[in-house]
């Protein structure tokens, strides 16, 4: 484990955050398009609380961060987390939630698809067989456990699959308890899967994007479009962890900054978010990744800010036109089917239990989802809310 000291932010506790599970609403960068008699909400700056199907009275809080439990475990319920938030009576100066509610996605919208294990075939190239990831979000026993039920891993958690390719589709931090854990976990496993043959490979999320950014412009204010905001407030107000930024070193901050934001693999589109925003920044995925890395590396605060605004968008591929938005981004970049994490699917299915608790058990997350017409992957089982972390080979069979 690599361990090291931090200054700017190694101070800052988590927002402390009382249990309630309906103060959900809608980033404003992350709203869908929405009927003309709603148009009047007024903006936010950075991310509000995306809304559960059971609007919450204005100002009330939002859950504690969740605890994590040893693999095998059964967990106690935990609270939905509220995507990119930021806290009606906690918020800093400038910031204001939006009054627009969310839609969700009701179970016979989507595709559940329950992943079984099956032999691993080599392909023509050679290569090995092709898995993804979904979000871990720090929940570093959950994801040992899961890659080790795959056999990817050894009792030991060294790589034990050979030539197979893995895929992490993002969003390493925050929420969980051991975001510099997952994080070495990854590099330690890269290097491993390099040596047998095979590779393990990550791409980059909005929250690798928000802690880099709490890293090198702390309290700097940003021009947000509707306020004062600061990364720093924003890592807070998305579940920042204080020992994560305490233990994150230089080696931390090179890795996440040179991750490649999306890439094909056997006509699968891997990306973390399900936005269309990807084709602001190229027309080729050469052209994407080597736009993000040139932003990162120019170090401008607004800059950053905008590219971590527009990788925070989510639910285009979900509503009416999704399957259109999905073909826009494979006509442009490739591939049969986009693969993505970043909205959590027990969200999308509203299925994050009640306030009165009537649902101890937590939602029931078997696999992926497939919708689109079939062509989008949701990859996110909403570990951070007692859902379940996805370790999935892919092609699905469905």
């Amino acid at each position: 484990m690599v361990e090291g000291s931090m200054t700017q932010g190694a101070g800052q506790e988590p927002v402390v955050r009382t249990a309630t599970l309906r103060d959900f609403r809608v980033p404003p960068y992350a709203q869908t398009p929405v009927p003309p008699q709603a148009q009047g909400a007024p903006p936010s700056s950075v991310p509000p609380h995306a809304q559960d199907p059971h609007p919450p009275a204005p100002g009330a809080p939002v859950p504690p961060p969740a605890v994590s439990v040893p693999p095998h475990t059964p967990a106690p319920p935990r609270p939905p987390h509220p995507g990119n938030a930021v806290v009606g009576d906690e918020q800093p100066e400038g910031y204001t939630p939006t009054e627009r509610d969310l839609p969700v996605i009701r179970r016979g919208d989507t595709v559940q698809v329950q992943t079984v294990a099956e032999p691993r075939p080599v392909s023509d190239d050679g290569r090995g067989p092709l898995f993804v990831v979904g979000d871990v979000h720090g929940y570093l026993d959950e994801l040992l456990a899961a890659l080790g039920e795959q056999g990817l891993i050894d009792a030991d958690g060294n790589w034990a699959a050979g030539n197979a390719r893995l895929w992490f589709l993002g969003d390493f931090t925050d929420r969980g308890p051991d975001g510099i854990g997952v994080i070495d976990l990854v590099m330690r496993l890269s290097a491993e899967a390099a040596a047998a043959g095979g590779y393990c490979k990550a791409l980059m999320g909005n929250h690798e994007l928000l802690l880099i950014g709490a890293k090198r412009f702390a309290d700097t204010p940003v021009n947000s479009g509707a306020g004062t905001a600061t990364f720093q407030a924003a890592w807070l107000l998305n579940g920042g962890q204080k020992t994560d930024m305490e233990r994150l070193q230089d080696v931390h901050l090179q890795w996440m900054s040179r991750l490649d934001a999306v890439v094909e693999e056997d006509g699968h589109l891997l990306m973390h978010s399900d936005t269309t925003a990807y084709l602001d920044y190229g027309s080729t995925i050469e052209d994407v990744n080597d736009t993000i890395t040139a932003i990162l590396t120019r170090n401008d605060a607004d800059e950053c800010w905008d590219l971590f605004r527009k990788l925070t968008k989510r639910f285009a591929f979900r509503d009416e036109g999704g399957s259109q938005a999905v073909r826009e981004l494979l006509t442009t970049y490739g591939g049969q089917r986009v693969v993505h994490g970043h909205s959590p699917i027990p969200y999308l299915l509203g299925e994050v239990g009640t306030e009165e608790g009537e649902d101890s058990s937590g939602p029931v997350i078997n696999g992926p989802h497939v919708y689109a017409d079939g062509l989008a992957i949701a990859m996110d089982g909403g570990v951070t809310m007692a859902g379940k972390l996805l370790v999935v080979q892919l092609p699905l069979h469905d």
